[in-house]
């Protein structure tokens, strides 16, 4: 298996600086998160600037001609409202028609709403139907406008603000019910403060946090909803290096390494099957240089029989960078191989259990033998019974 690239591989490194709005029974909560397709196309309004402006002069969507805007509706005193959110992704609204007629009131993605220095915006336009005196609940799909929200349940109230920029965004978002509030969130803030990697992923950045005056704890997601939301702006017309998160050269191998992640990745940043083998190559040769022996656990997971034959190589080399040789011991492990497990075993005996490498070796045999042991006991029995060939078609 690649026979040339593997060769090459063996030779070490050197050291060297290597809202959707949902009817519900009266006083009861319903949730807003993603609609199906079927629902999508009964509630999704166009969340355009132009359309909103004239939903709140005229009280009318610009879809349904009976949907009243909630900010209308509200000051025409129709209906009264009392709101409450964490200044993040979710706001409560206590609604009341005050009306003698049931009303549909709708609420369009891009509405902002603002409690003291906070401020959260819709997502997902939606809409409600209310019936005369029965107070109804809702949940709406929010998102923080700036990372120094403070996260906590508190009131809020209608704002006329709004952020044009964020239209087509918003826009995307009502077309693709599949896209996660946290995918959507650190899109939000990509376009309202262009936050470095440093402040949105989860992962320790290998060169520490930058400095910052906000603690921003509440807004890092998970690599996927990164790699999502990247893919989003990139759908929009945002160009890739306009966004700070792309200066980092840890999200596309912290991306690449984890399985979940992988098939996104792959997408964003143009590798194919064809071609990833060479970019994990590369990487690992002349990769940044903080990051480069992470490709040594990406070859454990995705080629597994190249990195039994390679990694003990790696470990031993008395001339490689220990971080390597670290990394080479701890991927092994990755391989979730049982062939790994011996081998490992040799490695702590040689190096003997007393030094760093050799507790190394100890403790990704423990992992190992743990997840395979975890593996075994997860496994599905099967036991084949006989059977006539008149009970067998049954």
């Amino acid at each position: 298996m690649k026979s040339v690239a593997i060769c090459a591989l063996l030779t070490p490194v050197i050291a060297g600086g290597a809202l959707a709005l949902w009817p519900q029974a009266p006083g009861s909560a319903s949730s807003l998160r993603s609609p199906s397709l079927s629902q999508a196309a009964v509630v999704a309004l166009t969340a355009v600037a132009s359309a909103q402006s004239d939903a709140s002069r005229t009280g009318k969507s610009s879809t349904d001609p009976q949907c009243t805007n909630l900010h209308t509706a509200i000051e025409k005193g129709l209906v009264t409202a009392e709101f409450e959110g964490n200044g993040r992704d979710v706001l409560r609204a206590g609604l009341l028609n005050k009306s003698v007629a049931s009303l549909t009131i709708c609420v369009p993605a891009g509405q902002m709403f603002e409690s003291g220095s906070n401020v959260v915006m819709v997502l997902r336009s939606g809409e409600v139907e209310l019936k005369p005196g029965k107070p109804v609940t809702v949940n709406i799909q929010t998102a923080a406008t700036r990372s120094a929200n403070r996260v906590a349940d508190r009131p809020y109230a209608l704002s006329y603000g709004s952020l044009p920029r964020l239209n087509a965004l918003l826009n995307y978002a009502g077309e693709h019910s599949e896209l996660s509030t946290a995918a959507l969130q650190t899109a939000v803030l990509a376009l309202t403060e262009n936050l470095p990697l440093s402040a949105v992923s989860k992962f320790t950045a290998v060169g520490g946090d930058l400095p910052t005056r906000f603690d921003t704890t509440s807004f890092r997601a998970e690599t996927n909803d990164i790699l999502l939301a990247l893919l989003t702006l990139r759908a929009v017309g945002v160009r890739d290096t306009d966004i700070a998160m792309n200066i980092d050269p840890q999200l596309k191998i912290e991306a690449m390494i984890e399985p979940l992640t992988r098939p996104s990745a792959m997408r964003y940043f143009g590798i194919t099957p064809a071609t990833e083998w060479n970019y994990w190559k590369s990487q690992l040769l002349s990769g940044d240089p903080s990051t480069r022996h992470y490709a040594l656990y990406g070859i454990a997971r995705f080629y597994p029989e190249v990195a039994l034959e390679m990694l003990p190589t790696w470990a031993r080399e008395t001339k490689t960078q220990t971080v390597f040789r670290i990394s080479a011991i701890q991927a092994l492990a990755d391989t979730e191989r049982p062939e790994a497990l011996p081998i490992l075993e040799k490695l702590s005996d040689e190096f003997g259990r007393n030094t760093e490498l050799g507790r190394t070796a100890v403790d990704a045999a423990k992992f190992l033998n743990a997840h395979l042991a975890k593996l075994s006991a997860n496994r599905t029995l099967t036991v084949n019974f006989r059977s006539t060939a008149e009970i067998a078609q049954f």
